[in-house]
């Protein structure tokens, strides 16, 4: 219809979005399952279906993963999509090697160092409404990079055989459910300040109506036929800069939406980058994650190293929290002193994961009582939210792929590209506000804002244990270090350590917790004189900390798949051959 020039009527769209009586409800989710062969865990069962579809019809975990990611772009468009970045890691079974891709969103050449300064009141910008709903905020996008990028190095199938699937589900439509729902509405003003926002996404869809994206298809479409490269160049490139440079705000808005620095030279000249995972060894482990940009790797890894230190599994569940949230606060101390931009900043990831760096933090911890907050960083000589998706793959030739991706805060910058489809990211938010040399997170121009993913993979003897990852901003990292103490320490079984109750500790003069966690442990939790909040009363509409997706590799062969049994509407896993 696009094509042809024809203005669809919102009435009309409307229409489209009711059911008949009849109507497939599309797949159910489902948790966890056991089985063999390969398996995919996500958010959305749409985007676990077609995965698993990838890996029954002979593709392995990387084709599996892309599509999975291309799916979750068409049914998780406000967390994910082809505006956006993320890090990719990928276990290979042939080498027994682990490989990442730094996906990362780029600042644009022309940002400058005080480009979050309102030039007419010389204050920074406040972080809602101006900087998350703007151009100014929308770095060079780095999915679709990532995409070609591990298909060409792992994959079996091209980038547009990985886009078929996802480009059907975009044109035929997927039902509604109650978060996506929820995520209009959340942004409903956001979504009408724009013409483009607004057409696809300006008014509350009904659960479970079909809900359809021909733009978004026409768009995989195109990069299925030219790859790449008509992405970051040629019209559709000049179409994210003109929407990016001059937002297509509505004459109704009242939202303040501050331009960007987006240019075709930004779109032509970004690349991805092959990092070296970050690693470390912890109970005979060995866990590798995503190295800076990304401060998730090195975040979690220096805990891990931290609580080393501790028999956790002697501890009562009281004091190995308190031990956790004590590690959290001193890792991300270092994090906000010492990581950002290998580029740009020289972050001594050699000593932040060395054990000995670890028993020098330790020594700070008190197994009794709790640190005041926030704490300092440690002493290193001179050498740096809220919303992402996750994905898990593993295919029945041992390969693995853990892969976060986002568009950063629910719904990215707002800003639909016209006639494209997808919304455009807001990442550059993850920089710091006002410039500061010191700051290893400051504005640089072509610089990779510091990110909190981390996807993570663990090796025991050489082979896949488990493969985990989360959304949820800079709560991603305790997420996962939860995650990984639940499984390894507290002897949960992999169901249970995504399903316990969660807290996190930023260095932050509170410890944020979901109400189940306060119930259960905040009153034990205080008195060892930690200050325990639901995370609800912060950040108010949600009580729930992160939405992980994980796979644990058993004996002979046997995968535990799990995803959210209930955060974020419940996650969806899948297996290609199901246990009896």
């Amino acid at each position: 219809m696009r094509r042809l020039g024809i203005v669809v009527p919102l009435a009309l769209l409307a229409a489209l979005l009711v059911p008949p009586a009849h109507a497939d409800p599309g797949p159910k989710k489902v948790p966890t399952r056991q089985g063999y062969d390969g398996a995919v865990t996500s958010v959305d069962p749409y985007a676990s279906r077609i995965g698993l579809r990838v890996l029954r019809a002979g593709g392995n975990a990387v084709d599996a993963a892309v599509a999975t990611a291309a799916a979750l772009g068409v049914t998780e468009p406000f967390s994910a999509g082809i505006g956006g970045g993320g890090y990719f890691v990928y276990y290979d079974a042939e080498t027994g090697k682990v490989h990442t891709i730094d996906g990362r969103e780029t600042a644009p050449a022309a940002m400058p160092h005080d480009a979050f300064i309102d030039p007419e009141t010389g204050e920074p910008y406040n972080f809602t409404p101006e900087l998350v709903t703007s151009g100014v905020s929308v770095g060079v996008p780095g999915t679709l990079a990532t995409w070609q990028r591990a298909l060409d190095r792992w994959g079996t199938l091209s980038l547009g055989q990985s886009l078929e699937r996802a480009e059907r589900l975009a044109r035929q439509g997927f039902r509604v459910d109650e978060t996506f729902r929820g995520q209009v509405e959340q942004n409903l003003v956001r979504f009408r300040a724009f013409t483009s926002s607004r057409q696809l996404y300006g008014r509350l869809p009904k659960v479970g109506s079909l809900f359809r994206n021909p733009d978004l298809a026409e768009t995989y479409d195109l990069i299925a036929d030219h790859g790449p490269r008509r992405f970051y160049d040629g019209r559709l490139a000049r179409e994210m800069v003109q929407a990016v440079r001059t937002p297509p705000t509505t004459t109704s808005t009242k939202l303040p939406v501050p331009e960007g620095f987006l240019a075709m030279k930004d779109l032509r000249g970004y690349r991805t980058i092959d990092r070296a995972p970050t690693h470390v060894e912890y109970r005979g482990l060995d866990v590798y994650g995503m190295a800076p940009s990304s401060s998730g790797g090195s975040t979690v890894g220096e805990a891990l190293n931290i609580l080393e230190n501790h028999d956790l599994a002697a501890a009562t569940p009281e004091q190995a929290l308190h031990l956790y949230l004590e590690a959290s606060a001193l890792s991300f101390a270092d994090r906000g002193a010492y990581v950002g931009d290998p580029a740009f900043v020289d972050v001594p990831l050699e000593t932040l994961l060395s054990d000995e760096y670890a028993a020098e933090r330790d020594a700070q911890i008190d197994p009794e009582q709790a640190l005041p907050k926030p704490v300092g960083a440690g002493d290193i000589p001179d050498t740096e939210n809220v919303e992402t998706t996750n994905l898990t793959v593993a295919d029945k030739w041992g390969n693995v792929v853990e892969y976060t991706l986002t568009i950063e805060q629910t719904g990215g910058s707002g800003i639909v590209v016209p006639g494209r489809g997808f919304l455009l990211n807001n990442e550059l938010t993850d920089f710091s506000a006002e410039y500061d040399e010191a700051d290893p997170n400051r504005i640089e121009p072509g610089k990779r804002p510091r990110s909190s993913m981390a996807p993570t993979i663990v090796l025991q003897d050489g082979k896949p244990f488990l493969a985990v990852g989360s959304p949820g901003g800079s709560t991603i990292i305790t997420t996962v270090l939860q995650v990984l103490l639940n499984r390894i320490d507290l002897g949960m079984t992999l169901p249970e350590a995504i399903r316990a109750p969660r807290a996190t500790q930023r260095n932050t003069a509170a410890v944020l917790g979901e109400s189940r966690f306060v119930a259960r442990y905040g009153d034990a939790l205080a008195a060892y004189g930690h200050d325990v909040q639901t995370y609800e009363d912060i950040f108010t509409g949600t009580d729930e900390i992160g939405a992980a997706t994980a796979i644990e590799f058993g004996p002979d062969g046997l995968l535990t798949v799990t995803a959210e049994p209930r955060r974020r509407g419940g996650g969806s896993a899948t297996v290609v051959r199901p246990a009896r």
